[in-house]
């Protein structure tokens, strides 16, 4: 099996940054088939939303609300995948998970970790 552990997450005023991180363990054969890692949020009263997303071939895909502000990087040898957050606002208070997709098929998701966006 796959575990996502996720960390970074917490209170931030707007207008600042935060990043989160996300590191893949497990068994080797099935981390190392781990080619697309990226980030989802689910917000208060709405559903979960694709953030952003980074192949092992540095493809990478961003929500239209957070393109220019947040930054996705890593999928390295070791399956670690980070998520630079500046220019915060409230409407980006969620919870926010990681997910990581194997070549053959398995999907994965880590519990979560929470940030808030308030003064």
């Amino acid at each position: 099996q796959v575990q996502l552990v996720e960390s970074g997450g917490g209170l931030v005023q707007p207008g600042g940054s935060l990043r989160l991180s996300c590191a893949a363990s497990g068994i080797n054969y099935r981390v190392s088939s781990i080619n697309v890692m990226g980030w989802y949020r689910r917000s208060p009263g709405k559903e979960r939303e694709l953030v952003a997303e980074i192949t092992t071939r540095a493809t990478t895909n961003y929500a239209k609300s957070v393109k220019g502000r947040f930054t996705i990087f890593g999928i390295y040898a070791n399956k670690t995948v980070f998520l630079q957050m500046n220019s915060l606002n409230p409407e980006d208070t969620a919870v926010y998970f990681c997910r990581a997709r194997e070549t053959y098929g398995g999907d994965h998701w880590g519990k979560g970790t929470l940030v808030t966006v308030s003064s």
